[in-house]
């Protein structure tokens, strides 16, 4: 009976995840599933890969289907031995995406138990972290990635937490297991942020350490993690290895181009540019909207409706209101923060606020001073080129930093800590005595109350001006009536003045209830849980009607709809009829996937998309060099009339799956790769680069009935026969990556090489010859034997532990 009523409130708890899961994306009930944006994308990248696998029963690793082709390793490629996916596939038991919300809950939930927080309290702390606003949002724009390994940070947080506290077995345990899925969930940006915080998290218990002379548990509490890191980071090899090496080949990569699309130099040695990299950067003003939604207009969806300044001022000229409504909603653009392009506001619940500085004024735990300073650190770090003395340091100086975009993102710590101090605060403030409330409570109304009506008051210093103004002002200033457009944008401000006023009053209203019932809790006018459950309703409901206007059942379409997204169209089906091995050009869809859906394409959808192949986007086939779609074997090329109408267009110059040079041109580095493109003669002459790759003979002597025909395609494995009265150089339309392909000369394996920057070269001898090229990656070989080993000792380790405990729970009862 003890043990039903130890465990009867967790699982009461996580019974209560499961619902509010459900209920929250409650179509996924009626078999409908969420329509995300980013996952369209990747199913028409992996269309290819996806459709070998079912028909094959084998892993490609490998596709022709994007970018020319690619590794499949942050396309959803399996892996052997991928057994902590196992265990991540059975924490995400529900459907899609109620899963991921949930195991936001779970995890937690836990780390809330670890800092000692009742069951209730940390039973709301959790919902409350889980519908944070853009935690909601990422799931409805299909960041499944990113929600995954979010969801995984406060399980690590608490695994490091006990370590540090002397529970080395269950700790460890934690630690190991939580690593291994956060790493396992595979988005390395949110994992790196997560490493940031836990080096400030290290840091505070080193220094408890020092001060005490704990020299000795410091040494066990690193040994223990350093031990777990090991077999997490371990269990994952395959994915790591792999990711890691082909870093270098993607967009992620250093450049080997010293100059600029615009022959510039470029400066610095980032592997992207700076600009790249902190085009989405927090305005600091805009930090605000973190406790007030809609501050800075909320995002760019936000719809103004017929109560608006705009409808009112549309009004006097268009005098259908469907019609006035409807060029409201279209160009009433509210977002006027410094983000390009912003789903939602990034609020984090006036209530969470609240509670967060009740609990700086009354919890007594240094630990809050962690997350505190994880908050405010990675707030400054989201405001990216908005604060560029600390961000540029950390590009140039900080390892691997540079390797990402997007800094906003790094908000996702401050979304983690801010929820956890507020429910210290909570904790604490039913905890502590009675005469040390009510300071605490007037002293943190007064500070939340004293910022909004600063707020307010200046409200007047912001020029309620968007990054958008200025187009919507030219085009709505042509024709004969010049003022329409300044008055536009003069109503577009006062609706922007509107919800700014709007949101002020609002969180100002959930502080007073909030603030309300803790005052009637200590005047004895409410009973303890009462006002828990309460507060703990308010900071919910608050998130809750936030969430909804962003993601909701509207977002919930036919599985039908989701499993096959893309529609064929006429140009797809002309081209469609041609049943040889070619590439396609879509002109408008350069970075989208739909192309790849249907065909083998030189586009597609990626954030590590291959690098040499975005150069020669940007280096020639920007400026229309025609040569470079004719050795890509573009044969077909999508394009738009003036009406926006589709129509394909054939390439009858495309050079084909394989062809034979009569001279390979020698250069020294990767520039003068790329010059010699701009005039190339792809048909008879082969570039490289001396400086990667050695070649004997220069010239060849080209027999005009010399042939090499593509036999049998795989993306895996590709068969050619080759047919000359004379050794010859060849040139094959596929992407050169040394890290897996191997080349084959009637089954003997030979040595082939990097030509016109980016495709495969190989030397003959004379005759008839069977050629083969086949993907052969080692590092799935290497990284499969280590996984399979890590996951081993974790097993080991798991036994080891569960009897170490039970021993020593047998001592304590003797």
């Amino acid at each position: 009976m003890k043990i039903l009523n130890k465990f009867y409130p967790h699982a009461a708890a996580i019974l209560g995840f499961v619902l509010i899961s459900l209920i929250y994306f409650y179509p996924v009930l009626q078999g409908k599933q969420i329509f995300q944006s980013d996952i369209v994308q990747y199913t028409g990248m992996a269309k290819e890969q996806n459709d070998f696998r079912a028909s094959d029963h084998i892993e490609p690793y490998w596709t022709n289907a994007a970018f020319g082709g690619m590794p499949t390793y942050q396309l959803g490629a399996k892996y052997p031995h991928d057994y902590i996916g196992m265990i991540d596939d059975a924490l995400r038991f529900l459907p899609r995406p109620a899963d991921y919300l949930f195991l936001y809950f779970l995890g937690f939930y836990g780390l809330l138990l670890v800092l000692k927080i009742d069951p209730l309290k940390a039973f709301f702390g959790a919902l409350a972290f889980g519908f944070s606003t853009y935690l909601i949002v990422i799931l409805g724009v299909g960041h499944n990635a990113k929600a995954h390994a979010i969801a995984y940070m406060p399980l690590v947080i608490a695994g490091f937490i006990l370590v540090f506290r002397k529970k080395y077995v269950l700790g460890g345990l934690i630690t190991m297991f939580a690593v291994a899925l956060e790493v396992n969930a595979n988005h390395f940006q949110m994992t790196y942020y997560l490493l940031i915080f836990l080096l400030i998290l290290s840091g505070y218990f080193i220094y408890q350490d020092v001060k005490e002379k704990q020299y000795k548990s410091m040494l066990y509490s690193f040994g223990v993690l350093a031990v777990a890191g090991i077999f997490a980071i371990g269990a994952n090899a395959t994915n790591l290895l792999a990711t890691t090496e082909y870093a270098n080949f993607s967009i992620r990569g250093k450049s080997e181009l010293t100059f600029n699309p615009d022959g510039s130099k470029i400066i610095g040695n980032s592997a992207m540019s700076k600009e790249y990299i902190t085009e989405y950067s927090y305005g600091i003003a805009e930090s605000f909207n973190l406790i007030a939604p809609r501050l800075f207009g909320g995002g760019n969806s936000e719809k103004l409706n017929e109560d608006s300044s705009v409808y009112k001022y549309i009004s006097q000229y268009i005098t259908s209101p469907a019609e006035a409504l409807q060029f409201t909603e279209n160009y009433g653009s509210t977002y006027w923060g410094q983000q390009p392009i912003v789903a939602a506001p990034a609020y984090i619940g006036v209530v969470v606020f609240f509670l967060s500085i009740l609990g700086l004024y009354h919890d007594k735990r240094k630990i809050k001073y962690v997350f505190l300073t994880g908050a405010l650190f990675s707030l400054i770090l989201s405001w990216g080129k908005n604060f560029s003395i600390v961000t540029d340091f950390f590009i140039d100086f900080v390892p691997m930093y540079d390797k990402f975009r997007a800094v906003s993102s790094i908000q996702v710590i401050l979304e983690l800590c801010f929820p956890v101090l507020a429910v210290m605060g909570l904790q604490s403030f039913f905890t502590q005595d009675k005469e040390q409330q009510w300071p605490s409570l007037w002293k943190a109304s007064a500070t939340v109350f004293g910022l909004f009506i600063g707020l307010f008051l200046f409200r007047n210093m912001f020029d309620f001006v968007g990054q958008m103004d200025a187009q919507l002002l030219q085009m709505f200033s042509q024709g004969q009536d010049k003022a329409f457009g300044i008055g536009f944008i003069d109503a577009l401000k006062e609706d922007r003045k509107s919800l700014y006023t709007a949101d002020l009053l609002r969180s100002c209203f959930f502080i007073l209830l909030s603030a309300g019932i803790l005052w009637m809790y200590i005047k004895n006018k409410l009973a303890k849980n009462t006002a828990v459950i309460l507060v703990g309703i308010l900071m919910i409901f608050d998130l809750f009607f936030v969430d909804k206007k962003y993601v909701s059942g509207k977002d919930f379409v036919s599985k039908q709809q989701v499993e096959v997204p893309f529609q064929e169209s006429p140009s797809d089906t002309q081209i469609l009829k041609d049943t040889t091995n070619y590439r396609v050009f879509e002109v408008n869809g350069l970075l989208n996937a739909r192309s790849s859906y249907f065909h083998k394409s030189i586009g597609g959808y990626s954030a590590v998309r291959p690098r040499r192949m975005q150069q020669l986007f940007d280096y020639q086939i920007a400026k229309n060099n025609m040569e470079i779609l004719n050795m890509l074997d573009v044969k077909y090329v999508i394009q738009t009339d003036k009406e926006g109408k589709e129509f394909p267009t054939s390439n009858p110059n495309a050079n084909g799956n394989a062809w034979f040079v009569s001279q390979v041109k020698l250069v020294n580095s990767a520039d003068e790769e790329m010059k010699a493109l701009d005039s190339l003669d792809s048909k008879n002459l082969a570039i490289v680069n001396s400086k990667d790759f050695e070649i004997k003979n220069k010239a060849f002597a080209k027999d005009s009935s010399a042939t090499i025909t593509l036999d049998s395609y795989k993306p895996n494995h590709l068969k050619y026969t080759s047919n000359n009265a004379n050794e010859g150089f060849a040139v094959f339309s596929e992407m050169y990556y040394g890290k897996g392909w191997n080349a084959f000369i009637d089954g003997k394996k030979v040595d082939h090489i990097r030509v016109d920057y980016v495709l495969r070269g190989l030397q003959i001898p004379a005759g008839k010859h069977a050629i083969e090229f086949k993907f052969e990656p080692l590092v799935i070989k290497t990284g499969s034997t280590i996984t399979l080993i890590s996951v081993v000792g974790m097993l080991l380790l798991l036994v080891g532990g569960i009897y170490f405990e039970r021993k020593k729970g047998l001592k304590l009862k003797v």
